[in-house]
Formats: structure tokens, C-alpha cells, sequence
């Protein structure tokens, strides 16, 4: 997938995230406020009802002592059917308001005292109709004149009063709630209206930047289409430079297997030449030598044969050397890729615990930028670029001060990855920045063990994977070697 649909892709997943949190929300809000309906409605019969039966416990003890004053006036007994009536039902609506109020603090302190003084207003009652019943009405109207009756009427009459009074600011508070809630939905459904709005704009802004984009990919392929014949002479540029560089590579293997070779005949004549001398000595048949035959035959005994013998197998060895390094860089280029998804920061820690003691020694550290987790590669090949790289930080590192080494791994482009090896040492020489990718070429001080083989076989396991190496470095100030590869070897091994 290509980078401009997968950002369609993500970006068309993000608006749809957005919108459906949107949507998702306005639902919630909606049925948040429908429940928040629900209860504040529930809320408010509630107080309706504590209010309704506070007015008809009053009513009925209303009516309970407006029977009991008309059957002491007058003796008659259809009073007495409405104070009986009353007095029935003033416990019925005592106990629906304790009912109605339980839960509701302010309210259900109140009702012990209601209570008390209900009650006490019963048995007053109760007590002026059976006074009047026994013919002691006069005892009865006194009773009722003593203020006892209106005193308890007008405490249960605050108290109820009280429950309708709290009843109706509760009402008033419980309108109000819901009005606010209704605001706040309207607001945000006109936010989320907006949000909505919003995303589809961003969609229709994303579809059209994205049918742009395909419209400027096409016109780019037909841009590379009319430049086909440009590419292919580029390829072939880079073929003929592959050439020119097999002919650079033949004519260092021929001149530096040739001066080993030069070396073995040269000294091959002098060990032909001491031999001589040392067989007139050896075969010398009774006849007496001269001092001067005597003189050269020990000179090449102890001299001219071993400094012989010693070049010959140091050119032999210096031959047989460099015909390793040839096959080591020829079994590499022949070796098949094993692409696998490799990594990268174990893979580092790894490289850098193998050198951790040398860079210990000098005090010096490693630090690891790793930005991209995974690469598919070949993990042999990687590993045997990133080890000599490391390798040679640690050999050629500035004696006088401690060795830092940086390691930083950053995408480039679409399909390749660059790492870049950053060391403090020696440095290298602005001319030598090729060269040393030579095989059997070195550059600087030469006072380290050595062939010239490692970065030569460094690019060319780079070139197998793909990609290159170069390097940036300043003479005394350090080396930056940067590798770049492509992200995935699989594709490159396919085609």
C-alpha cells in the first residue's frame, strides 16, 4: 500500500472514529436526559403527593373537629357521622404522609412531633364527644374554650404547612433542574451538530485531496513512462560503472598477487646463489678452500639463506592471505539472502556487548537511537556489517581520549532504512573517504594489524543486501559510516 492511501485509510478511520464519538455522544446525552427526565418527573409527583396528603390529613382533622363542635352545639347525631368519618380516616392519612416522607430528612424529623400532637388532638376530641354523650356539656364546652384544641390545630397546621411549603420549592427546584438539563442537551446537541458537520467536511476534504493525489500519481506515471529511456541509460551507467569497478578490483588483485610473486622468484635466484656457495663448502673433496669460499659459504649459511627462506614465506603468506579474501568476498557474493524480520535494537545491544570491555577500558560509552523497530533483511550479512563497524571504531579510536560511539537508525523514504555508525577516533583523510572501501587498500598511520579487507567486504555485503555504504569523516575529529538498506529484502530477493 502506498503511503498516500494509507494515509486515506488512516485518515478516513480517524473521521469516522470522530463522528461515531460524536453520535455516540449525542445518544448518551439524549438518553442521560431522558433518565435525568424520569427521575426529576418521579421526583416532582413525589412532592406533589406529600403535598396533596399533608392538605387532606389537615382537611380531615378539619372536618373531625367541625363534627365534634356541631354535636356539642346541638346534640344531633348526624354530626357525629361526619366527626366518626373523620376521625377514621385521619390515621390512614397520617400514615400515607410518614410513608410519603420517609427518606426525605427535613421532613421525616418533623414527623414524631406530628404524630404526638395528632394524637393529642384525638383524645381531645375523643374526650369532648364522650363528655357531651354523658350529658356534661358544660364541662365539654369548657374543656374546648381552654385553648388546648387550637393551640395543638395551629402546631399541626405550621408543621403541615411546612411539608406543603418544602413540597413546593422542591417542585420549583426539581422544574427548574430539568429545565437547565434540557439547555445543556440543546447546546450540545447544537455542538455535536457542529462536530458532525465538521467531520463531514474533513471527509469530503480528505476525499478530494485524496482523488487529487491519485490524479498528480497518475500524471507522475505517465511522467515516468515518457522518461523510460532515461531510466534504462541510467541503469546502463550503473552497469558500466559495476564493469569499471571489476576492472579496478582484477587490476588490484593482479598487481598486489603479483609483488608477493616478484618477491618468491627474486629471492628464490638468491637461495639458488647461497646454495652454491654452500655446495663447494659441503662437497669439498680434500681440496682446501680459500678463506674468501670458506667466508661467503658460512655468510649464506647464517645470513643469506634464512633472510631467504624468511621472504619467501612471508610472500607465500601475504599470497595466501590475500586469495582468502578474495574467496571470503566470493562465498559472500555467491551465499543465498535469508530475508527474516530482524530487530534492530537487540540486535545493536547485541554488536555493542561483543566490544563493551574495550570501550570500558577507555572509558567511553554507547548510545543507541533506534526509530525504526524492524527491518527484514538477512540477519548474517547485517550482523558481519554492523560487527566491523564496531570493530574498527574500537582499533582505530584516539588514544587520548575516551571512545563514543553512536548508533542511530532512521527511516528514509519509503523502503529504506539508514544507519549510521558514529564514532570520536582518528578520523580519515578527505581523499581516502573511497578508498578505503578498496579491497586491500588502507588509509592514515599504519600501526594496526590488518589487510585492507574488512570495509571492502563491508560494501560488498551491503551491494548484496541492496543498498550502500559511504562514509563522513574529518581527519582527528571521527568517522560517520552510514548504511542504507532497503526496509524490506524480501521484495528485492523476489524480484
Amino acid at each position: 500500500m502506498s503511503a498516500t492511501n494509507a494515509n486515506f485509510v488512516r485518515t478516513t478511520f480517524l473521521m469516522l472514529i470522530v463522528g461515531t464519538i460524536v453520535l455516540t455522544g449525542i445518544i448518551l446525552s439524549s438518553l442521560w436526559l431522558v433518565d435525568r427526565s424520569r427521575e426529576t418527573f418521579a421526583y416532582i409527583i413525589h412532592e406533589r403527593d406529600i403535598r396533596r396528603a399533608s392538605a387532606d390529613l389537615l382537611q380531615t382533622l378539619v372536618d373531625a373537629e367541625t363534627g365534634q363542635r356541631g354535636f356539642m352545639l346541638t346534640q344531633d347525631e348526624s354530626f357525629l357521622e361526619v366527626y366518626e368519618k373523620a376521625m377514621t380516616h385521619v390515621r390512614e392519612n397520617l400514615s400515607t404522609v410518614a410513608d410519603l416522607v420517609r427518606g426525605r430528612a427535613i421532613k421525616e424529623e418533623k414527623m414524631p412531633t406530628l404524630r404526638r400532637l395528632i394524637e393529642s388532638k384525638l383524645e381531645e376530641l375523643t374526650h369532648t364527644v364522650a363528655l357531651t354523650r354523658q350529658g356534661r356539656e358544660e364541662e365539654a364546652i369548657e374543656l374546648t374554650r381552654s385553648e388546648l384544641g387550637r393551640e395543638l390545630m395551629d402546631q399541626i397546621r405550621e408543621i403541615l404547612e411546612f411539608f406543603r411549603t418544602q413540597s413546593d420549592i422542591n417542585v420549583d427546584n426539581g422544574v427548574t433542574e430539568q429545565l437547565e438539563a434540557n439547555s445543556r442537551l440543546q447546546w450540545f446537541m447544537i455542538g455535536g451538530g457542529i462536530a458532525i458537520l465538521a467531520v463531514m467536511g474533513g471527509a469530503i476534504a480528505i476525499i478530494t485531496q485524496h482523488v487529487r493525489a491519485l490524479s498528480n500519481a497518475r500524471r507522475e506515471v505517465e511522467a515516468l513512462n515518457a522518461g523510460l529511456e532515461d531510466r534504462v541509460n541510467e541503469r546502463t551507467e550503473d552497469l558500466m560503472r559495476a564493469n569499471q569497478e571489476i576492472q579496478r578490483f582484477a587490476y588490484i588483485v593482479t598487481h598486489d598477487l603479483r609483488a608477493p610473486l616478484v618477491n618468491v622468484m627474486g629471492f628464490t635466484a638468491e637461495l639458488d646463489t647461497s646454495l652454491k656457495a654452500l655446495q663447494a663448502y659441503v662437497l669439498a673433496d680434500g681440496d682446501k678452500l680459500s678463506e674468501d669460499q670458506i667466508k661467503e659459504a658460512r655468510l649464506a649459511a647464517s645470513e643469506d639463506l634464512p633472510e631467504a627462506i624468511g621472504f619467501i614465506r612471508s610472500s607465500t603468506k601475504k599470497m595466501d592471505g590475500l586469495i582468502n579474501a578474495i574467496l571470503k568476498i566470493s562465498r559472500d557474493g555467491r551465499r543465498p539472502l535469508k530475508p527474516e524480520r530482524i530487530e534492530l535494537k537487540g540486535m545493536l545491544e547485541a554488536t555493542s556487548a561483543s566490544v563493551h570491555h574495550q570501550i570500558s577500558e577507555s572509558e567511553g560509552s554507547v548510545a543507541l537511537d533506534v526509530r525504526v523497530p524492524m527491518i527484514n533483511t538477512d540477519r548474517f550479512s547485517l550482523e558481519q556489517i554492523l560487527g566491523n563497524l564496531f570493530d574498527n571504531a574500537v582499533k582505530y579510536k584516539q588514544p587520548e581520549r575516551p571512545l563514543n560511539l553512536t548508533v542511530r537508525v532512521l527511516p528514509e523514504g519509503r523502503n529504506m532504512v539508514r544507519i549510521e555508525v558514529e564514532d570520536n577516533g582518528r578520523g580519515i583523510a578527505d581523499e581516502d573517504h573511497e578508498r578505503i572501501f578498496e579491497l586491500f587498500r588502507r588509509s592514515g598511520q599504519q600501526d594496526k594489524s590488518g589487510e585492507g579487507i574488512g570495509l571492502a567486504h563491508v560494501r560488498s555485503l551491503a551491494r548484496n543486501l541492496g543498498g550502500e555504504i559511504t562514509v563522513r569523516s574529518k581527519l582527528g575529529s571521527g568517522s560517520t559510516f552510514v548504511l542504507r538498506l532497503p526496509s524490506d529484502l524480501s521484495r528485492i530477493v523476489r524480484s
